[in-house]
């Protein structure tokens, strides 16, 4: 089977069930931004060391990936997203004992890995907000309210995953 279709030539791609629109199409935008998320895990997953690290991450891409189906209109049960909260808020504490106290700002960069987790926290703000604006759109739903609280929760951790890997050389205004 090959990659192109040309289906898309016209400007317009299939969501899940075969109706197509607008790749311009704020749904295309929201779930296009949780792509890119993931994409950029991946590439803090390449420079990672840590299995355990890597496996934690690797696991939150398949979890966007279920959250991209749900977007593109699949039939997906998104309560396992109310428990990886859970478990990012407890690693979130885990982290933040063995970090200083935070009373300044940090600014992104200090190291490699430590850049790449603001970014991939950065660009999961993005992600929160396209999907809340798409949200907006109607009422919003249970499935939703999950993605905003997971996409909200998963930022924080970035941004201690990025103090972490960077506590020994963060920048501080």
């Amino acid at each position: 089977m090959s990659i192109y279709t040309r289906t898309g030539d016209s400007g317009t791609t299939g969501l899940f069930g075969g109706k197509r629109i607008s790749k311009a199409d704020c749904q295309v935008e929201t779930y296009g931004s949780i792509d890119e998320l993931t994409s950029y895990i991946g590439l803090v997953v390449v420079k990672l060391k840590n299995k355990k690290d890597i496996d934690f991450l690797i696991g939150i891409q398949k979890d966007l990936y279920q959250v991209m189906s749900f977007l593109s209109g699949a039939k997906v049960d998104l309560l396992l997203l109310e428990k990886k909260v859970m478990v990012f808020e407890k690693t979130i504490d885990e982290i933040e004992k063995k970090l200083p106290k935070l009373n300044k700002f940090i600014l992104p960069g200090g190291n490699e890995i430590s850049a790449l987790f603001q970014i991939v926290r950065v660009l999961c703000r993005k992600a929160e907000r396209r999907n809340i604006d798409y949200f907006n759109k109607s009422e919003i739903t249970s499935n939703q309210l999950l993605i905003i609280k997971y996409l909200n929760r998963l930022s924080d951790l970035f941004f201690d995953l990025a103090r972490k890997y960077g506590k020994d050389s963060e920048v501080v205004l």
